[in-house]
């Protein structure tokens, strides 16, 4: 039951905060300063998020060639900067990962 609380809790919490937001923010105009620096969330949120768990393993960083997921990330970045395909990006880094993986067994 706890678990329940604490789940109900937390989405309750980050709906406010949103709620909140769209408030205090909805009818003022954002300043071109602050927007330009808003577009730049996106990228820095995934690159923290990403890069340690390609580069990082049991908190050692691994860069050698039996760094399967690194392999499968550069791969995947070189196909996302020819293609500019989100969807593709993401199945030809799995399927990379997955092939490397395999074959290693």
């Amino acid at each position: 039951m706890n678990i329940w609380v604490i789940m109900v809790a937390a989405g309750l919490i980050t709906y406010m905060m949103r709620v909140f937001f769209i408030v205090l923010v909805g009818r003022k105009e954002i300043p071109n300063n602050i927007r330009i620096g808003l577009q730049f969330v996106p990228p820095a949120v995934l690159t923290a998020i990403i890069v340690p768990e390609v580069l990082y393993s049991d908190s050692v960083m691994q860069l050698t060639i039996r760094n399967y997921r690194l392999i499968a990330a550069v791969l995947a970045c070189i196909v996302a900067w020819k293609t500019k395909n989100a969807i593709l990006t993401v199945v030809v880094g799995m399927l990379v990962l997955l092939i490397l993986q395999m074959l290693s067994n």
